[in-house]
Formats: C-alpha cells, sequence, structure tokens
C-alpha cells in the first residue's frame, strides 16, 4: 500500500478561491476586509513571514497593513496601540507578529486584542466560543488540520481517532473541534509526550493527528546546553511516530515542523552547507518514507497543514470582515 498524500496546497487554493470570492463581494459593499499585523522590533524571519502574508492577502483581496513598532516600546504603549486599532472601524483583523521583545508579555497583549478582530482565534473568549460549537473564527492550525481531515474522510462518526499533543493552540482544539457533532464526532483520545505506551494508542487509531515538535525541541535543548558548556550527548532526533505505532490503513495529519540538522559531525554540531551554514531539513513528528507505505492517507512535512493554515487566516479574516 502507498498511502494518498493529502496535497495542502491544492486545498488552500480551492479555500483562496472561496475566500477572494468573498472579499469581492465585501468590497463591492464597500468593506473591503482590512487586516493590521502588529510587530515590535526587527526579525528577518518575521519579515519573511509577514512578506508572505502580505502577498496572500493581496492575491485574494484583503488589504493588508504592517505596523512596525520599535523594539523598546513599553508594554504599556504597545498595549495603547492595539486598544486604538480595536476602536477604528476600518480596520478588520489583528495579528500580532512573534516573537515579541523580552519587556513584552505576548499572552497579556493577545488577550487586549479585540475578540471580534482576533483573526487567529486566540482568544480566550473564542476559544470559549470553539469549546461550544460556536463563534465567527477559531485556532488556523487546528482549524486547517481537520479540514484536511473532512476533505480525505467525510464519516468521522465514531471512529477511533488519537490526538498527540495538548497544546492550547493545537492539541486542544483539534479534540474541540472533532467533537462538536452530536452524532457524527469521532472518537477523541488526547495524549501526549507523557503518555505511557503511547504506541498503544496509535496502533489503535483510524486517524492519528500529531502536534509536539518533539524533535526540533530536543535540538534546540540539546544546542543551548551545548553552547552553555555542559557536557551533553547528542539528541535523538528521530520522528516520534514510527510506522510500527500506526495502524495499517489509518490516515494521519501530521501538524508539527521541525527544523532539525540533516546530520550531526563528531563534535555533534550540525553539519555545515556549501555556504558554510548549518543544512537543515524540515521534517514532521511522523517517519513519513515509512508510513506512508503502511497508512492510507497521510499529509506531507512540508506541504500539508502549513498553506491550509494560512488560508484558514485569510478565510478567518474576511470572516470577522463580514460580522463586523
Amino acid at each position: 500500500m502507498t498511502a494518498k498524500l493529502i496535497d495542502g496546497e491544492a486545498v488552500a487554493a480551492e479555500m483562496n478561491k472561496e475566500t477572494a470570492a468573498a472579499a469581492d463581494e465585501l468590497a463591492r459593499a464597500g468593506r473591503r476586509p482590512h487586516l493590521v499585523a502588529v510587530q515590535v522590533g526587527e526579525n528577518p524571519a518575521s519579515k519573511i513571514y509577514t512578506n508572505a502574508q502580505a502577498r496572500s492577502c493581496e492575491a485574494v483581496g484583503i488589504e493588508y497593513e504592517l505596523l512596525n513598532l520599535p523594539a523598546d516600546i513599553s508594554q504599556d504603549d504597545l498595549l495603547e496601540k492595539i486598544r486604538g486599532l480595536n476602536g477604528d472601524p476600518k480596520v478588520h483583523g489583528l495579528i500580532l507578529q512573534m516573537p515579541l521583545p523580552a519587556q513584552i508579555d505576548a499572552r497579556v497583549v493577545q488577550v487586549t486584542i479585540s475578540p471580534d478582530k482576533d483573526v487567529e482565534g486566540m482568544h480566550p473568549q473564542n476559544m470559549g466560543r470553539l469549546f461550544y460549537g460556536g463563534g465567527v473564527v477559531a485556532p488556523c492550525t487546528p482549524m486547517a488540520a481537520v479540514e484536511l481531515l473532512r476533505r480525505t474522510c467525510d464519516d468521522l462518526a465514531g471512529k477511533e481517532t488519537v490526538v498527540v499533543g495538548h497544546s492550547e493552540i493545537v492539541g486542544k482544539p483539534i479534540a474541540a473541534i472533532l467533537l462538536h457533532s452530536l452524532n457524527a464526532s469521532p472518537t477523541v483520545t488526547v495524549c501526549h509526550v507523557a503518555t505511557r505506551d503511547l504506541a498503544a494508542h496509535t496502533r489503535r487509531a483510524d486517524i492519528v493527528f500529531v502536534a509536539t515538535g518533539v524533535s526540533q525541541a530536543r535540538w534546540l535543548g540539546y544546542n543551548r546546553r551545548k553552547k552553555a558548556g555542559e557536557q551533553v550527548s547528542p539528541p535523538d532526533l528521530s520522528p516520534l511516530i514510527k510506522a510500527d505505532m500506526l495502524k495499517e490503513g489509518a490516515i494521519v495529519i501530521d501538524v508539527a515542523i521541525n527544523r532539525i540538522p540533516k546530520a550531526l559531525d563528531e563534535q555533534g554540531n550540525a553539519v555545515l552547507n556549501e555556504k558554510g551554514k548549518p543544512a537543515m531539513r524540515t521534517v514532521g513528528d511522523v517517519d513519513f518514507e515509512a508510513a506512508k507505505e503502511k497508512v492510507a492517507a497521510i499529509t506531507p512535512v512540508p506541504g500539508g497543514v502549513g498553506p491550509v493554515t494560512v488560508a484558514m487566516l485569510l478565510r478567518n479574516t474576511v470572516a470577522v470582515a463580514r460580522a463586523s
């Protein structure tokens, strides 16, 4: 058996067509969706992300504005900026770029964003609405993961489903979304890295979501301790979910995005590429090459959940604009 690859790029393209049509309808009514991204200080990685946001918004007809604020801004001043955007009727959606400087408490800032403009669906009020099966928006990555599942399997009722990862932003919301239906929901078990005999749970599952980022966490922790001068052994960077932990014919949605070295040298450092920089690779939490010979369908990393997460952000922006 060779698994069907669940193509996130293709799904995102379909969603973006629908979003563009909805945005055009609002624009013709004089309410073109307007998204503001707030960035504090300069961050090269964040700049790549905001450039991609701008291109994605332009492609579907959403007005995008990047508000750059100085790195030394005080938390009070940042909160005042957020409150001003909350009260601006021309602004429909807000997104807070990470990371934030050390003097800023990201959680405090996040909850200051109006739940009615929270396009990421991360405000506690929107999380509460998600739990009760309502609300205008929900967290983008969990919604993307479930969207891919629903486009792969149209009958989820009662299916044994294991979610590996219980974070507030991915694992828990996935479980809540899956349980929305009174009579068509799967049977959901939530596991995590401390679960005893994880394989016993995943082997019985018809559907497996994985969202832990264990490999990257191990690499970052090892690198940090090594740079601090500690004597540490190279970490195990192998995938958390091996093929023998999966049921024949299962559906696997791999949410994780791990940036880890392609290999380590004798000193335990990342091998370098031709430019003299660490040679890195992007992988998920699942042993993709082995798993795809056993399961019925699987998301690649990259190219699976990631593109649909961006499409969900655009869909959420149009949704809050419509509701404003």
